[in-house]
């Protein structure tokens, strides 16, 4: 039934086009078979007519846009919310209704906003969904939902990565297993059998992103290795190698002797091992020695010179002799190099250029000759024949060994060591010098660093720019090449004389190879090797989007994008290479701003690892709590390139929050049952300051209080601190609104009162829903849907408008009517820990007395039955006047400045406890003395006292004033029980 909507997206190859039509397919078809959850009230696009019925939905991968208003109109509902908060019953099905209805995609309204742009970073295709995914998952999505509420064009641009080494290493493995290998097979049938299994399973990743409600546009999704992407390596590569910019040569790189590759940094893991350190004799002509330690006898054989400090006294007179390489004979200089730190071990090195990089670098400061020794497996070569063909492990002993027989080895320490592992092959990597291909990136990385300096582009948080100036102020040449066969080849083409034709495609390498004079018939041969991975990902922000294509309509709208948001451990490795390369092909930064999160750990702080046991399962949690708890644990009490400790108890907390959220909805979708609220505007049409003005106290507290954390909230987005944002809509919808307001709202049950605190309420818990959705889409969305939708609003929660606009005037809020009710609140507080003191029986009521102003005093006889409500006032003894004398019959609350409290100990069924009553008042003068600390320390400041306006000096005065007569009206009253204690 959807097989007419699959189309052929641009650019897609007919295999690409079937695994992501299955995908598809399997997405829709799970939601259809989910028909209790499809029949709760959802829209009707996730619904499939079960006679003859088709799909009103528009399909992933259409290239042709089509209306969804009809197949998004809500079902209207009369059944109850179900009591239990089910997560199962409606993410999945909700998130491919959302899909489906092509919510995802950027809205073309013809509007002038600018686009917000999120490029994704692609995941390997062979990946499994990790925690280091679901964070990065969890942020861009919370910001691609808030900027699209908020109606800017938005594109969060997906894809996967063809990971070339981890994808040629699986399969390489599965054809060993059938007793044949790569070799065997040949390059072309390799290929088949790779993108055979990157058919079958290469969308993987991508549907374990879905779960966690990735709103991502995947009809744009793209893959490095698709003709689209090779077209622009291809154009990328000629055009840095007319530029001079790309060029073969021989340098030190990593070097997989199981993978028999070169590797990047990043694909080397430093674990620590108990190895040995080797301390020997290095013979010098004429006679004598000087004493030399390394953990690699093997590399002896590759020694071109022996270096000391020029400052260390011990060896200054041996500079300029001549050593002896054992072993082997072979004749070497003593030399001088600051690099060598006189203080650690003997303060005599051996250089091996061939095979450390730092002995690289010194022999190209000193012009030292490159001695390689091993073959690219590592063992041996020929030209030692004493070791020849040997493994590097068993030459090391043998060479050892002689050295022993030789009398040149003095000891042998086993101490702790950092090795560098390769990641896919698990072996240990070898420095080599190799011939490869090359990329000279001094001057790009220049630019790099000074658009931050410039202030083009900024980092989240700005700490990383220390490291970005150093890395890039320090760069060394890009190694690009791999001898792999599953990635970019590169476009090189060789003639049999070995003359090299850069070319963007072998047509124009053939027109190269004429126009210099190469015969036609003459063959030409493509380079073997592979471009690195990083190479292709380099150009990820502006290929994507349609790149080299200038005229591009992606390109125009979308690029340079708004935000990447990655982790730190990539900084180098695929940040810094988006900036250089989009420096260099589209002489514009490729976003503005870099967002640097941390990594997850465990509980404890520890990094997680197989090894140690302690690696949580994100699909696992997902399946436990529900994708969005696991979301909101991922972004709260979290600092922006901080790492997060995770543990269970945390995600448990945020299941919690949705569980409180969810029946704070059943309670509004009751109360609206019971009194319909009055009809507002389609979508979201906010309270005005002049409706705000003529609510009640507590509806005008929780309107201010709703409409103040929208606008802070999106303050908070704005600027990336999502960690704020989401503290902030808990403890609206928590604290404020499920704990106080929604209690308030239960005293309100008859006449226009009901109907004016029905509305409210419906309005609290719409922007509630709306400021926590991008947090928490799932269960937000199905609860708009059932509660809060309009019938001529927006299909979706998440097209649906944000709150805070970013061009409208900003939300009213009464910020006397939030402090009065903040009073309002305290005083509730107070008479509650009161009653705990005292163990008051929990259905007595007791009298109370306050005495206050005449502003808050209408307003607390209003809020009687409130107050009966939430600290079981007796409503017919209460009074509140302008002045009361302190009595032995009455605890006395100081509940704010110019706002205290009297109740009888009689009705707490007490009598008076002399010593529960000094120190229940110590308390109170504990943090009356905390606040006079803080006025006092404000009013210190030369900043506050001197720049702040008058009204705001005299009014921070008068409160401290007041602060001190209640200080010492407390002192004096903790002095007269005093006087009545009995003696001890």
């Amino acid at each position: 039934r959807c097989s007419e909507a699959l189309r052929q997206p641009r650019g897609m190859t007919r295999g690409r086009r079937r695994v992501r039509s299955m995908a598809t397919l399997v997405s829709v078809a799970y939601s259809a078979r989910r028909g209790a959850a499809l029949s709760l009230g959802l829209p009707r696009a996730v619904r499939m007519r079960r006679s003859g019925g088709t799909w009103p939905c528009r399909a992933r991968f259409a290239t042709t846009t089509t209306t969804t208003t009809e197949a998004a109109t809500p079902t209207a509902s009369s059944e109850e919310l179900p009591t239990r908060y089910e997560f199962k019953a409606f993410e999945e099905s909700l998130y491919a209704w959302w899909e489906a209805s092509g919510f995802f995609e950027p809205r073309e309204d013809g509007s002038e906003e600018t686009a917000f742009t999120i490029p994704m970073p692609p995941p390997n295709v062979t990946g499994r969904l990790h925690l280091g995914h679901a964070i990065f998952v969890a942020l861009q999505d919370i910001l691609t939902r808030f900027h699209r509420m908020r109606g800017r064009p938005t594109l969060w641009l997906p894809g996967t990565d063809h990971a070339g080494i981890a994808t040629q290493l699986l399969v390489e493995r599965a054809v060993e297993s059938e007793g044949s290998s790569r070799l065997e097979l040949g390059r072309e049938a390799f290929l088949e059998r790779v993108w055979a299994w990157k058919e079958e399973n290469g969308g993987a990743i991508t549907s374990q992103m879905r779960r966690l409600g990735a709103s991502a546009d995947w009809s744009r999704e793209r893959f490095t290795l698709e003709p689209t992407m090779s077209k622009a390596v291809s154009e990328a590569f000629a055009r840095l190698h007319e530029a001079g910019l790309v060029y073969r040569g021989s340098r030190i790189v990593n070097w997989s002797p199981v993978l028999q590759t070169a590797v990047s940094d990043l694909e080397v893991d430093t674990v620590e091992r108990v190895g040995k350190l080797y301390y020997f004799k290095y013979p010098l002509e004429g006679g004598g020695h000087l004493p030399v330690a390394t953990t690699r006898p093997e590399t002896i054989l590759g020694d071109a010179a022996v270096c000391v400090s020029p400052d260390d006294e011990r060896y200054a007179h041996l500079i300029g002799r001549t050593a002896v390489v054992p072993m082997v004979g072979r004749e070497i200089p003593v030399i001088a190099d600051e690099y060598v730190d006189p203080e650690f071990g003997t303060g005599v090195l051996k250089i091996t250029p061939g095979h450390d990089p730092n002995d690289y670098a010194i022999g190209e400061r000193h012009d030292l000759p490159v001695y390689t020794v091993m073959n690219p497996d590592a063992t041996i070569v020929d030209e030692y024949e004493a070791y020849a063909g040997l493994d590097r492990f068993e030459c090391r002993d043998r060479l050892w060994a002689d050295l022993e027989q030789s009398e040149l080895a003095l000891e042998v320490q086993e101490r702790p060591q950092r090795v560098p592992v390769s990641q896919r092959g698990g072996e240990v990597v070898e420095p080599l010098v190799s011939t490869q291909w090359f990329v000279n990136t001094t001057n790009m990385a220049a630019r790099a660093a000074q658009a931050v300096r410039d202030g083009e582009i900024r980092f989240v948080p700005n700490r990383f720019e220390k490291e970005w100036y150093n890395w890039l102020d320090n760069i060394q040449p890009w190694c690009v090449s791999r001898q792999l066969w599953w990635g970019h080849r590169v476009p090189a083409w060789y003639a049999p004389d070995g003359a090299v034709f850069v070319a963007r495609d072998a047509e124009e390498a053939r027109r190269k190879a004429t126009e210099a004079g190469l015969d036609p018939s003459v063959p030409l041969e493509q380079d073997e090797d592979v471009l690195d991975t990083w190479f292709s990902s380099g150009l990820w922000p502006f290929a994507t989007l349609g790149w080299p294509d200038a005229d591009a309509a992606d390109l125009a709208k979308f690029y340079p994008a708004t935000l990447l948001e990655t982790g730190y451990d990539i900084l180098f490795f695929w940040v810094a290479r988006m900036v250089m390369l989009g420096l260099e092909f589209t002489d514009r930064v490729p976003f503005d701003t870099i967002y640097m999160h941390g990594l997850i750990r465990d509980a404890e702080g520890e990094k997680m690892s197989k090894t140690k046991g302690n690696v949580i399962d994100p699909l696992e949690l997902i399946d436990t709590y529900g994708a969005d708890a696991l979301r909101y644990t991922l972004v709260t009490g979290v600092t922006p390139g901080q790492d997060l400790p995770l543990s269970i108890e945390r995600v448990e907390q945020s299941r919690n929050f949705a569980n409180k959220l969810w029946n704070v909805g059943r309670f509004v979708a009751y109360k609206l049952r019971e009194t319909p609220p009055e009809p507002r505007g389609a979508d979201f049409e906010p309270i005005s300051a002049e409706e705000l003005a003529a609510l009640p106290l507590p509806e005008r507290w929780i309107v201010s209080k709703a409409h103040a954390t929208a606008e802070a909230v999106a303050a908070s987005l704005d600027d990336y601190d999502v960690g704020d944002a989401g503290r902030r809509v808990y403890e609206f919808l928590w604290d404020e609104l499920a704990d106080w307001y929604v209690e308030i709202s239960k005293t309100r049950t008859d006449g226009p009162a009901a109907r004016q605190a029905a509305t409210v309420l419906d309005y609290a818990f719409d922007v509630a829903v709306r400021v926590v959705h991008p947090f928490m889409p799932h269960v937000t969305e199905y609860l708009w849907q059932r509660v809060a939708k309009r019938d001529d609003g927006p299909p979706a929660l998440m097209v649906a408008a944000f709150p805070a606009s970013r061009q409208g005037p900003p939300l009213a809020v009464d910020h006397d009517a939030v402090a009065a009710f903040d009073l309002w609140r305290d005083l509730v507080k107070a008479l509650r820990n009161l009653r705990a003191e005292y163990n008051a029986q929990p259905k007595s009521r007791m009298a109370l007395t306050v005495v206050c102003a005449d502003a808050l005093a209408d307003d607390l006889r209003r809020e009687a039955p409130s107050l009966a409500l939430l600290a079981k006032v007796d409503v017919d003894r209460f009074t509140v006047v302008d002045a009361a004398e302190p009595s032995d019959d009455l605890a006395r609350l100081i509940v704010a400045d110019r706002v205290e409290a009297y109740v009888p100990y009689a009705d707490l069924q007490a009598g008076k406890d002399v010593a529960k009553e000094i120190l229940r008042l110590e308390k109170q003068l504990a943090k009356l003395d905390k606040d006079l600390d803080g006025l006092q320390a404000r009013l210190a400041n030369p900043g506050f006292a001197d720049k702040a306006p008058p009204d705001v000096v005299q009014a921070a005065k008068a409160t401290l004033a007041e602060k001190q007569a209640q200080k010492q009206s407390l002192l004096d009253t903790i002095a007269d029980l005093r006087s009545t204690e009995p003696a001890p």
